[in-house]
């Protein structure tokens, strides 16, 4: 019977007399070099999402106008817009990277349209795209709050776009209140998590797998952050209802991956067999893929009955300003 596969520095997976050509360790220099046509697709479908948020809100059947009537202007509201295009292609291609994650984690698959080096490099320029994306989407909120307080000197106007963007708990408007830091812990365990695999040869493989199975929180994150604060999903109609189907796939690979691992060490066994952490890690591993499946149970339950959470649309939305404007 074949053993296990074994992790090599890179933390992939390599099986016994099977070894890497020479050069063959990823770096940060390649992968972003790599990453070229794939920031070049991302930039295209955030040009194609802005578009397509401008047009509707120009045609007054945008969402976001229906939750913030003050902003029915997109010559004004440009940057808001922009950075609404940069949150759903960050969300896009952080559903892409963590699909490609969960494939090459898990079983091997018998077939393959491509070959796993390849898939390995698509999930580490997918990696680097989404965390860019992600501050973009971040800068260009800052940038609209920077137009926004146009009332007070350009200290305080910078400095409060930087906080309310950047420092967690500093926002103090609305659903913002809780949405906004959700985003920023997105933001801030993914530049870390991405870039300790160019330092894995340093930290050491395992290290940085246990550290690496953390971007799972990232992504859970990001989708929680969207279903709070994106206004395109605000009401319960079918574009929630879609992301919430987006997130069957990744909650069903990641079961498939817990109750199918590939490493022998990461597989469930009986209570008393004595693997790691004895009988009370052996429960924290039966719970975990207890809980997973109830999370695709609960996403099915959200599908199949359009309860997704969605907010109804007010007869008489709101007037107001997110903010009052401050003058010095």
């Amino acid at each position: 019977m074949l053993s296990d596969p074994t992790p090599d520095e890179d933390g992939a997976a390599v099986r016994p007399g099977e070894r890497r050509p020479p050069g063959g360790r990823a770096g940060l220099r390649g992968d972003l070099r790599s990453a070229l046509p794939d920031a070049t697709a991302a930039v295209v479908v955030t040009a194609l999402v802005f578009a397509l948020l401008y047009a509707r809100m120009e045609s007054g059947a945008s969402d976001t106008v229906a939750v913030m009537p003050f902003m029915d202007d997109p010559r004004t509201y440009w940057m808001y817009l922009l950075s609404q295009a940069f949150g759903w292609s960050a969300l896009l291609w952080a559903w892409g990277t963590v699909m490609l994650g969960l494939l090459l984690s898990g079983p091997r698959p018998v077939r393959l349209p491509v070959s796993r080096p390849v898939l390995e490099r698509w999930h580490r320029t997918t990696s680097l795209s989404t965390t860019a994306l992600m501050l973009a989407h971040a800068l260009m909120f800052a940038a609209e709050l920077v137009r926004y307080e146009s009332e007070v000197g350009w200290a305080k106007r910078l400095w409060v776009a930087f906080a309310d963007t950047f420092v967690p708990g500093w926002y103090d408007s609305g659903t913002g209140r809780i949405a906004i830091p959700i985003g920023q812990a997105a933001l801030y365990l993914a530049i870390p998590l991405g870039l300790l695999f160019y330092v894995r040869h340093r930290i050491g493989a395992n290290t940085w797998r246990r550290l690496h199975r953390f971007v799972i929180a990232v992504y859970v994150l990001s989708v929680w952050h969207t279903l709070l604060y994106g206004t395109n999903v605000w009401f319960g109609a079918w574009p929630r209802t879609l992301l919430w189907l987006l997130q069957l796939p990744i909650a069903v690979l990641l079961l498939l991956r817990l109750l199918r691992p590939a490493r022998r060490a990461e597989r469930l066994g009986s209570p008393g067999g004595g693997g790691r952490g004895g009988r009370p890690g052996w429960w924290l591993r039966a719970a975990g893929r207890v809980a997973v499946a109830a999370v695709v149970l609960g996403l099915l339950a959200v599908v199949v009955s359009g309860r997704d959470g969605g907010r109804d649309r007010p007869t008489h939305p709101p007037a107001t300003a997110p903010h009052e404007q401050a003058t010095e």
